[in-house]
């Protein structure tokens, strides 16, 4: 495709309306809520995925299918990337033993952080790619390494990191006293509300309240700590994931819609995949398969801009069919196929 989407000012402001109201609509459903049960996460999960669907149809409608299915095949991808962010997560929320109503609210916060990180790299990941050709092949280069790190790690998948040792949690912990247990919900707790809940060696303002790491008037709790440890991971995905995405369209607009629409749904999408992970066992695979397959396009793509012209390239339509169909195939070979531990499992009685 020759010409470019470039930046519709009708298409940017349909995009980010639809995004301030989704936002603050998530934000008021939650407002005061108590514990997300798997029905309330799988409904909004649902809602996502076709507040996604129909953006690809409005691009489809208003633009050319073959925009909507570059859209698309960056959205599944950034999807089914994130499936893997998400069981950092839950290594983290453990870590740090973060339950319940606590995980979704460091969760959105987590998120909306997500958001300005992806559109800082989405501009300089571009703006890198369009100003050389030979930036694809070092693009190529990230997106095949994150597929080979990740099939090093599946090959080692007892090896959890405990994340409350996390870099950036040492560092916060250099920046700011720490209280070492929950507060309520709270990310921060002052001095003076620790005195006052008998949370220390007396009751005067000199007083070193108890679990601290050193006297402060302000303190970081195990919640805050989890939520730098989540944005940090975040931006760590982000190197693997926006490269990933770039190789599938270099429309900023389309990048940052697709990888917007994608992040969105994590909050709901976490809370769904904890119950359900065990049995996508072979959607890794796949993903790890995909990566292979959007590195080499990459690369292809680049060689016939920056070298030569070998005659080959792959449609939006193919790019596609192919990112879809190696999804649909990991997840019904996790079903028709299921691992080992869960076979064994699922012969297992409940205890009386």
């Amino acid at each position: 495709m020759e010409q470019h989407f470039g930046f519709p000012l009708e298409t940017i402001l349909i995009f980010f309306a639809v995004i301030a109201v989704s936002v603050y609509l998530d934000l008021f459903a939650h407002k005061k809520s108590t514990e997300i049960t798997l029905g309330d996460a799988a409904r909004w999960s649902l809602f996502w995925v076709g507040l996604a669907l129909g953006f690809y149809a409005y691009l489809w409608v208003r633009f050319e299918q073959a925009w909507a299915d570059l859209y698309l095949a960056g959205y599944a991808l950034e999807k089914s990337l994130s499936v893997d962010n998400l069981m950092v997560f839950m290594a983290i929320f453990a870590s740090f033993g973060i339950k319940g109503i606590l995980q979704h609210r460091i969760l959105y916060y987590g998120i909306l952080g997500a958001l300005v990180f992806r559109a800082i790299f989405v501009v300089i990941g571009t703006g890198l790619f369009h100003a050389s050709p030979w930036v694809g092949f070092v693009f190529a280069a990230f997106v095949i390494w994150s597929a080979i790190k990740m099939l090093q790690q599946s090959d080692d998948e007892e090896d959890i990191e405990d994340y409350s040792n996390h870099w950036s949690v040492k560092l916060t912990g250099r920046l700011i006293p720490v209280y070492t247990k929950l507060h309520l919900d709270r990310f921060f707790v002052r001095h003076h509300q620790l005195l006052e809940n008998g949370d220390g060696t007396g009751k005067d303002e000199g007083s070193v309240p108890a679990s601290v790491t050193r006297k402060g008037l302000l303190y970081a709790t195990p919640a805050f700590l989890c939520l730098m440890a989540i944005e940090t991971s975040d931006i760590a995905f982000a190197f693997d994931s926006v490269p990933a995405v770039i190789a599938v369209t270099q429309e900023p607009l389309l990048v940052y819609a697709a990888m917007i629409f994608a992040i969105l749904g994590l909050r709901s999408l976490y809370f769904v995949l904890a119950a359900l992970t065990k049995y996508l066992v072979h959607l890794e695979k796949a993903v790890i398969g995909l990566l292979f397959f959007i590195g080499a396009k990459m690369a292809l793509q680049s060689w016939n801009h920056a070298i030569g012209d070998t005659g080959i390239s792959i449609s939006p339509g193919w790019s596609l069919a192919v990112v879809l169909g190696m999804l649909a195939a990991g997840v019904i070979a996790s079903f028709l196929f299921p691992g080992r531990e869960e076979k064994e499992g699922g012969d297992e009685k409940p205890a009386e």
